[in-house]
């Protein structure tokens, strides 16, 4: 089992940036693939990005693609999104995740466990 505790989120202007953090505990953080996923208000769950359990790899959606960078610490067993030029579609939930292997998970059903997820709110 692995608990994911998110940070970070909060209210900021278009072109802004924010750093959000995902603090797990539980079972080894070591051997799981992390990734982020976002839910605006009416919208699906969808992906972000993605980190290798070794945090070799990465994988990002190309909405984020050289604006967010997605990092881990496996130390202090801590994930982050740097997220910057933040957009007011940008606007949503952020949720982080970890599923069982060892390279990169893109889709939301490959991921066992999940946050309570931070709110991420841009201002125009």
């Amino acid at each position: 089992q692995v608990q994911l505790v998110e940070s970070g989120g909060g209210l900021v202007q278009t072109g802004g940036s924010l750093r959000l953090s995902c603090a797990a505990s539980g079972r080894t953080f070591r051997s799981y693939a992390m990734g982020w996923f976002r839910q605006a208000p009416g919208k699906a769950r969808e992906f972000v990005a993605a980190i290798s359990w070794s945090g070799d790899s990465t994988y990002y959606s190309d909405y984020v693609k050289g604006r967010f960078t997605i990092s881990r610490d496996r130390a202090t067993n801590t994930m982050y999104l740097r997220m910057n030029s933040l957009e007011p579609e940008d606007t949503a939930v952020y949720y982080c995740a970890a599923g069982e292997f060892q390279g990169v998970l893109t889709e939301a059903k490959q991921y066992l466990y999940w946050g309570q997820g931070t709110q991420v709110t841009v201002s125009s």
